[in-house]
């Protein structure tokens, strides 16, 4: 029996429920009968018949203890391919503009103020032409469980484009092998330092795993790192420049990234670890590398750390080609199209410092001669005036309230009184203060 019809009972009818519930639990009057016609064994508990109140009723069921329905089978078939359109349009567009549809674009599928293509300077609505085909909206009514699933939707077919490359990657890597060992480029000592790598690894990593760098020393059989300290003769980084707006400093790594005298021109002072990080060959050397490591994942055998000379003439000729072969396409298509003169553009001084348009201002800032800039408009409506107001709502602001310039009202959607509604509030202002 649901909490409501309880707790609204009299002394006699209150008698009369238990006398029929004892006589229900003697076995000599029916049981209840809830609202799927099924009978309710009388000696359920009361608190197991109360269903909460956001599920209640106000009839005797159980209904509310069992776990709800779920769908059965998938939202979407095979037919949706298993998940909503997402992007896509409903059949061709229309030829002509319909009432209610999108001033912008045209579709009926949204408004104007929704439309996420780009405004043009005359809408479909005006125009008529290039009007947008009707987006599919759905209804999703995903349950928990589907809107947690980050799964849900996802094709595993999506999977075998993944395996399908990397088995090309490894045939073409297996050729690659077999061709220069048939030609013989494999020498003794590039055999024997492959037979020491690890037999496990198919990419033969070529990296100095091992080696210590700067100003760390490196366990490699408890994986620790221990950083050297400082020469005590040196100055600390942080008492470089004690002011608490300086360059930050990280006590737990020694670092200071930026410059702590950014106006001291020094050249022999520190200027921040970023400074050494990307100064001199440091750039040269990381694209170096960079070019070391996408070559040797082409099937090259090159290694930095080995051949470092070898590495050097291939990034050289690499770059060579390359700047040779984007000089080409440049002036083919250049040949082919034309439009030479329009790569000479005037010095950057002259094309922000000069335009054809003049404006002439007073000292109050008021145009005199020539036409002002216009200002950027919105896709939303501004300066919409109701009720006989010369303002708009906000344009007033007193005693944390907001109204109305016009007449000063604070009442949104009043009907403006103009400047007798600014006599009469000045008026009642006076009244209040003298009282």
């Amino acid at each position: 029996m649901s909490s409501t019809q309880a707790n609204r009972l009299t002394k006699e009818d209150y008698r009369k429920q238990k006398d029929l519930e004892a006589a229900r639990k003697a076995g000599t009057a029916p049981a209840a009968i809830d609202d799927e016609g099924n009978e309710i064994n009388p000696h359920t508990p009361q608190f197991m018949l109360n269903a909460p109140w956001y599920v209640d009723t106000g009839k005797v069921s159980l209904k509310h203890q069992r776990a709800p329905l779920k769908r059965q089978g998938p939202k979407f078939t095979a037919d949706d391919n298993y998940w909503y359109a997402r992007g896509k349009r409903a059949g061709p567009a229309a030829t002509k503009y319909r009432k209610g549809a999108c001033e912008n674009c045209g579709a009926m599928s949204h408004k104007t103020k929704d439309c996420v293509d780009r405004p043009r300077k005359k809408g479909a609505r005006w125009t008529g032409k290039n009007i947008q085909a009707d987006e599919i909206v759905q209804n999703v009514d995903l349950d928990w469980d589907e809107k947690r699933d980050r799964w849900n939707g996802y094709d595993p077919k999506e999977h075998d484009k993944v395996m399908e490359e990397y088995n090309k990657i490894e045939d073409a890597r297996r050729e690659a092998k077999a061709s220069a060992f048939a030609q013989g480029t494999d020498t003794t000592a590039s055999s024997k330092a492959k037979d020491d790598d690890n037999a496990d690894d198919d990419d033969d990593e070529k990296y100095a795993d091992e080696a210590d760098m700067p100003g760390q020393h490196v366990n490699q059989k408890t994986r620790t790192t221990i950083r050297n300290l400082r020469i005590r003769e040196d100055t600390a980084k942080y008492l470089l420049n004690l002011d608490t707006e300086s360059a930050h400093y990280d006590p737990k790594t020694r670092s200071m990234r930026g410059n702590p005298l950014p106006d001291k021109q020094d050249d022999g002072g520190f200027a921040g670890d970023n400074f050494t990080r990307y100064t001199g060959d440091t750039n040269d050397m990381a694209k170096v590398q960079m070019f070391a490591w996408q070559a040797a994942d082409r099937g090259t055998d090159v290694h930095l750390q080995a051949n470092p000379t070898q590495v050097a003439l291939l990034h050289k000729e690499f770059e060579d080609k390359k700047d040779k072969v984007r000089g080409s396409t440049q002036q083919s298509i250049l040949d082919k199209y034309g439009g030479a003169e329009h790569l000479e553009t005037l010095p950057k001084e002259l094309l922000l410092a000069q335009t054809e348009n003049y404006v002439e201002y007073s000292r109050t800032g008021r145009v005199i001669k020539g036409q002002e800039r216009a200002k950027a408009k919105s896709k939303y409506e501004e300066d919409v005036l109701v009720n006989n107001h010369q303002s708009v709502w906000g344009s007033y602001w007193a005693d944390g309230k907001w109204g109305y310039q016009c007449c000063r009202s604070f009442m949104k959607n009043s009907y403006c009184t103009g400047q007798a509604g600014i006599d009469a509030q000045q008026a009642s202002t006076r009244l209040l203060e003298q009282q």
